[in-house]
């Protein structure tokens, strides 16, 4: 059994973190740290793990107990914790948070983006987990940056739930403010415009086009709906042939023929894919549940990467029927 310990335990993802983990058949969870509710049972911070599991939340870090340590901590946090305390050599590292997801000879970790990385990643030690809304993007335009075709900006739009503020709250969070609501937030500057273009220049090293990104507050609570498009002169069913062969031997990825919604993605970890050629512009819909494919259930695939698993085990999870 792998035995794993979570950091930041208390949060959105962690919860879902802890979820997936009870239930898979390989797993062993020995800690779940947080030092606000150290003592605490999990089911009274995560509700939904009622029936699940007896654990308690604890204040202490057992780090030779594990094989795996997940960190669901703030952005920085992460950071300052290995910074100031060693760790066992052999033990294996998923970081959630924003702080080793740009590459520097500083650090040892693979950026965790199976769909581009997934040979690294099997053979690394640490693992930087991808932000959410560039999770949904990448996907999105990976296969043209393979085959060298983003040569012009490319106008993004995402629109993301509720839980991807985190579960701290704040005045763009509340239920009262969020219902019935629309709002976008840091135009062309979001943080995850970094590794987005990372990532794109990985593949295609002439990358120097624009990614314009409006993320957007949606008033649901889980998913993120991304719409992206740029002038393109191919056909549309050579599009689809790059991007059907470039996903065909990844297990979550998949190039629909119809428009997805989110309820098709939600409580599942897969990114749904649709194509369209509109005069002379293509224009890609990528749908991913930002807990699980862009975040949680992304951790526990990379996780089976590190440790030689089948990497969908833990992960067969299926969306609501309505």
């Amino acid at each position: 059994m792998i035995k794993t310990g979570i950091i930041g335990g208390a949060g959105y993802t962690a919860g879902e973190l802890i979820r997936l983990l009870i239930n898979h058949p390989d797993v062993e969870i020995v800690f779940v740290n947080s030092s606000s509710n150290a003592g605490n049972r999990l089911v009274d911070v995560h509700g939904g793990l009622y029936g699940e599991t007896d654990l308690l939340f604890t204040g202490n870090l057992p780090l030779d107990e594990i094989d795996v340590l997940f960190f669901c901590t703030a952005h920085g946090d992460t950071k300052k914790f290995l910074e100031s305390h060693p760790v066992p050599e052999d033990l294996k590292i998923i970081d959630l948070s924003q702080d080793y997801r740009i590459k520097s000879p500083s650090h040892e970790f693979i950026y965790g983006l199976p769909e581009l990385n997934r040979r690294a990643i099997c053979k690394s030690k640490y693992v930087a987990n991808p932000g959410c809304f560039a999770t949904g993007i990448q996907l999105a335009l990976l296969p043209l940056a393979k085959h060298l075709m983003i040569t012009r900006a490319v106008h993004v739009n995402a629109i993301t739930g509720s839980t991807g503020a985190g579960v701290k709250p704040s005045a763009t969070s509340h239920f009262s403010w969020r219902d019935s609501n629309l709002s976008i937030y840091k135009p062309f500057a979001h943080q995850h415009l970094a590794e987005i273009n990372q990532s794109l220049a990985q593949l295609q090293n002439s990358f120097k086009a624009s990614i314009d990104f409006i993320p957007v507050r949606g008033n649901f609570t889980r998913g993120i709906f991304t719409t992206a498009y740029m002038e393109c002169k191919i056909e549309l069913d050579e599009i689809r042939r790059i991007y059907e062969e470039y996903y065909d031997d990844h297990s979550f990825t998949f190039v629909t023929d119809r428009d997805p919604d989110l309820k098709q993605v939600i409580n599942t970890n897969k990114c749904l894919l649709h194509l369209q050629k509109i005069d002379g512009k293509l224009l890609i819909t990528s749908v991913i549940d930002n807990l699980l494919k862009g975040a949680s259930g992304q951790a526990i695939h990379n996780m089976n990467l590190l440790f030689n698993l089948e990497e969908t085990v833990g992960l067969h999870l299926k969306p609501s029927a309505f």
